[in-house]
C-alpha cells in the first residue's frame, strides 16, 4: 500500500495522505480519553486529576520515543522519493537499534525513578497514591509505544497511512470495552484503567509489527542491511534527524510537565479543570498537528526527488488548509466550553467548570498560531533542517514556561497568567520561524545532499 507523493493534485495528496493520520492520531487519544471519562465519571475528581497528571507524564515520556521514531522516518520518506532503497533499509536497521537501546534505558529509569518524578510534579498528597498505583502500570506500555510508533512511521514515510489507523482503531475499542469492565464491572479502580491501556497499547505495537513483517516484504531489512557503504556516516544521519526530533518532542512535553507543575500547587479543583481542559486541547488542534506531520513527509519525498515546484505549491496549501481549519475550530470551543467540559465533569462541579472555561476560552481563541507553527516544524523537517524545529520549540516552551511562573505570581492574575502564556509562546515561535525561512532572502533554502 505505498503512495508516492511527488505525483498528483497536491492538496488532494496530502489532504488524502493526512486524513488517516488525523483520524489514526484521535484514535490514540482516545487511549487515555476513556481513561479519563470512565475514571471521572465513577471514580471523582480526585481520581480524574490524578490521572490527567499523569497523563501529561506519560506523554512526556512517550514522546522521546515518538520523536526518536518521527525523526527516522523523515529519512525513510526522503530516501523513498530518491528511490534508494538500500539506504532506506540501512537506516530502518539502525533507527530500529537505536530507539529500542533507548526504550530499554528508559523504562528502567523510570521505574527507579519514580518516587523522584512523582515529587517533581507536586502531587498532593491525597493523591500521591492513586497516582503512583496508576503510573506503575502505564510504565510497562512504553515499548509498545516504541513498536508501534516505528512501525507506524515507516509505513508512512513510504505513503501509507491507513494501516497504522486499523491498528490504533483496534486498540481503541478494546481500550474502551477494558475499560468498562475492569472499571465499571469489577470495580478495580484507577488501576483496571491503566490496564485496559496498556493491553490496547500491546495490541497496536505487535499487531503492527506482525503485519509489516508479513504483508510488506518489501521492507524487509535483509541480513546486508547493516553491509558496505559508509556505516558511521549513516548512524551520524540517523542519530541527528532521530536525536533532534525526540528533543524537540521532549523539550514539549517537559515544558508542558513544568506547566503541569505549577498547575498542581494550585489545588485539585485546578488541577481537574486543566487535566479535562487539555483533553479537549489535544483534540481541538491535534488534526492541525497531524497535518503538519504529514506535510512534513509530504516535503521530504518531493525533496529527495528534487520536486521544488511541489514543496512550493505544498506550503501554499498547507497553510490555507490549517488556517480554515484552526479558524473554526477555535469558533466551536470558544463558545462551547461549558459543555465540552461537561463530557469530563460533572455540572455540579461548578467551580471546576469556571476554571476550565477560563483555560479553553483563552487557548480556543488562538489555535491558528499553533496551527502555522506545526506547518513549520514539518517544514524544517521536511527540507533537512530538523535543528529548527528544535530551536522554535525551545522559543515556544520557553517563552511559555518563564511567563507562566511570572504572570502566576502576579495579585490579581493568577492562574490566568498560566493559561495567556501559551498562545504568547506559539505566536513568538511563528515570528522566529518566519524570520529564519525569509530572513535569508528566499523563501526555499534549496540544497544538494542531505
Amino acid at each position: 500500500m505505498k503512495k508516492d507523493l511527488t505525483k498528483g493534485n497536491v492538496i488532494i495528496t496530502m489532504l488524502a495522505f493526512a486524513g488517516p493520520m488525523i483520524l489514526g492520531n484521535l484514535l490514540q487519544q482516545c487511549y487515555n480519553l476513556a481513561d479519563t471519562l470512565i475514571v471521572g465519571r465513577f471514580l471523582g475528581p480526585d481520581a480524574l486529576a490524578a490521572v490527567g497528571s499523569a497523563y501529561t507524564l506519560m506523554t512526556f515520556l512517550t514522546s522521546i520515543l515518538i520523536g526518536l521514531c518521527m525523526g527516522s522516518g523523515s529519512i525513510y520518506s526522503f530516501y523513498f522519493g530518491k528511490q534508494d532503497e538500500e539506504r532506506m533499509k540501512n537506516r530502518m536497521v539502525i533507527a530500529f537499534l537505536w530507539i529500542g537501546a533507548v526504550t530499554l534505558a528508559l523504562n528502567v529509569l523510570v521505574y527507579a525513578g519514580t518516587d523522584g518524578i512523582l515529587f517533581l510534579l507536586n502531587v498532593p498528597s491525597g493523591l500521591l497514591g492513586m497516582m503512583k498505583e496508576y503510573v506503575s502500570i502505564i510504565f510497562a506500555g512504553i515499548f509498545f509505544v516504541f513498536l508501534y510508533n516505528y512501525f507506524a512511521f515507516l509505513l508512512r514515510a513510504v505513503g501509507n497511512s491507513v494501516t497504522p489507523l486499523w491498528f490504533l482503531g483496534g486498540a481503541a475499542l478494546i481500550n474502551i470495552a477494558l475499560d468498562l469492565v475492569f472499571v465499571v464491572r469489577f470495580s478495580f479502580g484507577i488501576g483496571g484503567a491503566a490496564f485496559a491501556t496498556v493491553i490496547a497499547q500491546a495490541f497496536s505495537g505487535l499487531g503492527l509489527g506482525v503485519y509489516v513483517w508479513v504483508h510488506e516484504p518489501g521492507l524487509r531489512p535483509g541480513k546486508k542491511a547493516l553491509k558496505g557503504g559508509d556505516l558511521a556516516g549513516s548512524v551520524r544521519e540517523v542519530l541527528r534527524f532521530s536525536t533532534a526530533a525526540c528533543i524537540q518532542q521532549s523539550v514539549m512535553n517537559f515544558g508542558i510537565l513544568m506547566i503541569q507543575g505549577l498547575v498542581n500547587s494550585f489545588g485539585a479543583a485546578v488541577m481537574a479543570a486543566f487535566a479535562a481542559g487539555v483533553k479537549i486541547d489535544s483534540f481541538a488542534y491535534m488534526p492541525a498537528q497531524e497535518f503538519g506531520n504529514a506535510f512534513s513527509l509530504f516535503t521530504s519525498q518531493n525533496y529527495g526527488a528534487a520536486r521544488e515546484d511541489r514543496v512550493k505549491e505544498g506550503i501554499k496549501g498547507a497553510v490555507q488548509v490549517s488556517m480554515a481549519f484552526c479558524l473554526a475550530v477555535s469558533v466551536l470551543v470558544f463558545w462551547a466550553a461549558p459543555w465540552l467540559l461537561r463530557i469530563f465533569i460533572d455540572g455540579s462541579e461548578a467551580e471546576i467548570i469556571r476554571i476550565g472555561v477560563s483555560y479553553l476560552r483563552v487557548e480556543g481563541a488562538f489555535y491558528c498560531g499553533i496551527g502555522i507553527l506545526f506547518l513549520l516544524y514539518g517544514y524544517f523537517r521536511g527540507i533537512g533542517q530538523p535543528e529548527m524545529s528544535l530551536i522554535l520549540t525551545v522559543v515556544s516552551l520557553g517563552t511559555r514556561v518563564v511567563l507562566a511562573y511570572l504572570l502566576s505570581t502576579v495579585p490579581g492574575i493568577g492562574v490566568l497568567g498560566i493559561w495567556w502564556a501559551i498562545p504568547i509562546g506559539w505566536f513568538l515561535a511563528d515570528m522566529a520561524g518566519f524570520w529564519k525561512i525569509t530572513g535569508k532572502g528566499r523563501f526555499w533554502p534549496w540544497r544538494d545532499g542531505r
